[in-house]
């Protein structure tokens, strides 16, 4: 007898993101653009409160949904930032990261046989994860044209109507790509005629440059079949600190709690008390960070234009989504990184709805970005 994987976890391939990041670190002088990732560090008094958490002992468990100071501070601070309101004691969840807000919601939600929406190109876990779950997925393939929007007409084309629910994520990883509220209006209106769960991945909200990002489950009758996901990870940059939190109507967050009190039992003891302060005193830093980030995307969005790289107007997130002057984007990222030492990613690492882009990460220090976009410029010339 010898340990085979079971078949849904092996028609599931190896990340598409992790084979460019692994070629990286075998390289030196490398600048990557590939990682989702903050160059900040955690807001310092976020850190202080992390070891302070640890000197004084406060290393157990916590209750399962949270600690309730930490789900009250959530609620406050989504009440002030995106109009949402949330009951702290019925309505959030606290998880190990929006991932496994996201894993929870797939399995407590919905049942196998199932169908999901997916709008593409997405982030890497969402089809996986619902794989995992045993769900159907419906891809949903937002085009290069509406500025990787989702609309009404690619939700009809796609046959997201037959779905039991939708997933998505704006302000958007991959493409950097957002939504004005009449938008997302528009995307509401089908969910509602549609009867469709909706799952919004919102972990950039705060980092929306052009316009206010609107949640879904603020406009009318979207609050009771919304689960909103977001966390720390992002705007606050405390990636490693894998905490964030869901929040929906208190019969979702029982279901999700059921599954997440006998997985996870609770999100990391350290990482509540970090995120406290986060919420309390680092509001500021994000601001800062988010001022930083924007002028770090106009800057490479003006180089791509330079360079004559078709580049829509990316307005959230830390992403741009040129297109790919080869056929094949995988062979010019192996190429770039193998001739100029630069890191990105292939857009079909987040589905074939990412075909023929190149996804750029600007969460990196001015300096590097602008010595990555003249080893661009000198590969392409």
């Amino acid at each position: 007898m010898t340990f085979e994987p079971a078949d849904r976890v092996d028609s599931v391939p190896p990340s598409g993101i992790r084979r460019f990041f692994e070629l990286a670190e075998e390289m030196d002088d490398i600048i990557s653009l590939g990682v989702g990732e903050p160059d900040f560090s955690a807001p310092w008094a976020a850190r202080e409160a992390a070891i302070a958490s640890l000197e004084r002992g406060q290393t157990s468990y916590t209750a399962n949904r949270g600690k309730r100071e930490l789900r009250e501070r959530i609620a406050d601070y989504e009440a002030a930032t995106h109009n949402l309101q949330y009951d702290p004691d019925e309505e959030i969840l606290v998880t190990a990261g929006a991932s496994e807000g996201l894993d929870l919601a797939f399995r407590a939600l919905l049942n196998p046989g199932d169908s999901i929406a997916i709008a593409q190109p997405c982030y890497v876990s969402y089809v996986p994860g619902a794989t995992f779950a045993g769900i159907d997925v419906i891809d949903v393939p937002t085009r290069a044209e509406d500025e990787f929007k989702l609309t009404r007409e690619v939700l009809e084309s796609s046959g997201a109507a037959d779905a039991d629910a939708l997933v998505y994520c704006y302000p958007n990883n991959p493409t950097g790509a957002t939504m004005t509220a009449e938008e997302m209006a528009s995307v509401a209106a089908f969910c509602r005629e549609n009867d469709l769960l909706v799952f919004a991945d919102e972990i950039y909200a705060d980092l929306t440059y052009e316009h206010e990002h609107t949640s879904i489950a603020t406009l009318p009758g979207m609050r009771e079949r919304t689960v909103v996901f977001n966390g720390f990870s992002k705007a606050f940059a405390m990636t490693g600190f894998r905490l964030g939190y869901a929040m929906a109507p208190p019969e979702a967050i029982q279901a999700m709690n059921r599954i997440h009190q006998y997985s996870m039992l609770s999100a990391p003891t350290t990482a509540q008390h970090a995120a406290m302060e986060a919420l309390d005193n680092c509001r500021d830093e994000v601001t800062e960070m988010a001022a930083q980030y924007d002028r770090r995307r106009k800057y490479v969005l003006t180089r791509f234009e330079e360079m004559g790289l078709d580049c829509f107007p990316a307005a959230g997130a830390f992403y741009a989504f040129p297109e790919c002057p080869w056929d094949d984007a995988s062979e010019f990222a192996e190429s770039l990184l193998q001739e100029e030492r630069v890191a990105v990613v292939p857009g079909t690492a987040f589905g074939e709805g990412g075909s023929g882009h190149l996804r750029v990460s600007y969460a990196t220090g001015l300096d590097d970005l602008k010595e990555a976009m003249a080893r661009i410029e000198s590969f392409l010339d």
